[in-house]
């Protein structure tokens, strides 16, 4: 009787163990289950060569943004919390440099300051010029506008030529975001090349200036819109996927981080400056 009773014991043992093997088994599935989406639409891993040339060289951050307003809506920035951002790349000794710093540091390996940062907006909103623009010159920072030369003059709430020729005397690049800001991929060559030159045309001749650098409407490309942006005379291109730019990266689809308002903006702002490295060290980011 005694040799059964311990039997029994030793079974009910072994069960209570077979159980939390069992468990720890249902959680490490629950676990992976769970990631499982995460690991499919996070960026595509990076190569041994790109892990190599992303490691070496500075990273830029180029911030990407739209409105500064108060519309409290997805792409609208508040003027409180662009000052509140500005501040502190100010105050993390961040220094903002031209698209032309960062192509010439790419192509030809040309020293960048420590922890440079290109701060670009899409569209070419009149809340550029009316809210973003004085709070830039408070911090003595450059930036890039990419303007859509149809609508300037033209449509209600973007930028007026004059606007944008003061802006581009005071330290904001202002370059090409398209003649319509129709998704190019839904075009024909003809029509892509006449977005493409007509565009760049029109803010060399209004602004006296000579324009290198393109964003891609919508942020939609494929390998032969970029061969047909290099025709047409542009030194880069910048998309909207996220990442930080360094030697891997293509100079026709260069990486932003996109800045966007938030429940909590500050914070969401402070994620993205500070887990882009960290994306990029897990070999997480460049495709």
């Amino acid at each position: 009787h005694g040799i059964g009773e311990g039997d029994g014991s030793m079974k009910i043992q072994k069960f209570s163990q077979r159980r939390k093997i069992s468990w720890k088994k249902k959680l490490l599935l629950l676990c992976f289950v769970c990631c499982l989406p995460f690991l499919l639409v996070s960026p595509r891993s990076m190569t041994a060569q790109m892990l190599k040339d992303s490691a070496n060289g500075t990273k830029v951050m180029v911030l990407n943004y739209h409105k500064v307003d108060n519309m409290n809506i997805s792409l609208s920035v508040l003027p409180k919390d662009f000052d509140a951002q500005m501040a502190y790349l100010k105050e993390n000794g961040y220094t903002t440099i031209a698209p032309g710093e960062l192509y010439d540091s790419l192509a030809n390996g040309t020293e960048l300051p420590e922890k440079p940062v290109l701060i670009t907006f899409d569209d070419g909103y009149e809340d550029n010029y009316q809210n973003a623009y004085p709070i830039l010159k408070k911090y003595g920072f450059k930036a890039t506008i990419f303007v859509i030369t149809g609508f300037l003059d033209k449509q209600k709430n973007y930028l007026t030529w004059q606007q944008a020729q003061e802006m581009e005397q005071d330290g904001i690049s202002i370059e090409s975001h398209t003649v319509n800001h129709k998704s190019m991929t839904e075009l024909t060559d003809d029509q892509l090349r006449d977005e493409l030159v007509n565009s760049k045309k029109e803010i060399e001749k209004r602004l006296d200036k000579k324009v290198d650098f393109v964003a891609y409407p919508t942020g939609t490309y494929n390998l032969h819109i970029a061969n047909l942006v290099k025709e047409a005379g542009y030194k880069a291109a910048f998309t909207i996927k996220y990442g930080n730019v360094d030697k891997a990266s293509n100079v026709y689809a260069l990486e932003r981080v996109p800045v966007f308002h938030t429940e909590n903006t500050f914070k969401s702002f402070l994620e993205r400056v500070r887990y882009v490295p960290l994306f990029e060290r897990l070999g997480w980011i460049k495709s």
